[in-house]
């Protein structure tokens, strides 16, 4: 199993970071820690140093911090892609939230830092993992406009079924799916209807945990993993077997 998209670079982990890692490594190959900030970016990239073959590094930047960052936030996070690239399996995350961000302009903002990254992607020939909420629609249409990323994934997907339909029309998308699939009936109802071959497995640690007051953790990917295989009836080796592979095809584990 591999947990395609965390955050244990965050200081919800400083007090006990090793023994979560050493919890993931007892039931997961491998884990994608994706950066979010310049700083964060440098910390997910040390902790694959730190932990090189187990974890993976992505390069992004928030989409709500993105839309109040600086000319030279951005271009430093465009720099240090550039610098990093061999050690990094993708971009993201980066995209559009429309959940928290209600003002068009800010809205404008994030769309534009967004297609920087996806010309940065296409140029550089790399996935581009996605933070696309209450949007998901708008990032589908924009998709086609960029014939050389090699894959789009929706983190953490939660369209809507017709949404997803579209998405599993285009050969180089999939949707990520965290532990939210253990409480949320609404992602219940998605996976049931979603062909595995377009689906990944992710914590999004140290958020959506089984209550608000628990903190997530990688290891807990193996919940959504198991929940997967009882919503569509099927062993639970054969719904592992399938989404990890799909996490190896895509960012090359």
């Amino acid at each position: 199993m591999i947990d395609t998209h965390c955050h244990i670079d965050f200081k919800d982990f400083d007090s006990d970071r090793e023994d979560v890692i050493k919890r993931a490594k007892e039931k997961l190959d491998h884990v994608i820690v994706s950066g979010y900030s310049n700083d964060s970016n440098m910390d997910v990239l040390q902790l694959s140093k730190d932990y090189e073959g187990f974890i993976y590094p992505t390069f992004g930047f928030h989409p709500v911090s993105s839309q109040n960052a600086t000319e030279s936030d951005i271009k430093t996070a465009h720099e240090n892609i550039d610098k990093y690239l061999d050690d990094i399996v993708a971009i993201g995350e980066v995209g559009m939230d429309y959940f928290y961000v209600t003002d068009k302009a800010l809205r404008e903002r994030q769309q534009e830092i967004f297609r920087g990254f996806l010309e940065l992607a296409n140029e550089y020939k790399v996935p581009i993992v996605m933070h696309v909420r209450d949007c998901e629609k708008k990032a589908v249409n924009i998709i086609p406009e960029y014939e050389d990323i090699p894959y789009f994934v929706f983190h953490c997907y939660g369209g809507s079924l017709k949404t997803a339909k579209k998405i599993m029309n285009m050969d180089n998308c999939v949707m990520s799916f965290s532990t939210m699939l253990c409480y949320s009936k609404h992602h219940q109802d998605l996976i049931e209807k979603i062909d595995l071959d377009y689906v990944l497995t992710e914590t999004d640690s140290p958020y959506l945990a089984m209550t608000k007051e628990e903190r997530n953790e990688p290891a807990n990917v193996v919940n959504a993993v198991h929940k997967i295989a009882e919503i569509k009836n099927m062993d639970v080796a054969a719904v592992d077997e399938i989404t990890t592979s799909n996490a190896r095809k895509i960012f090359k584990i």
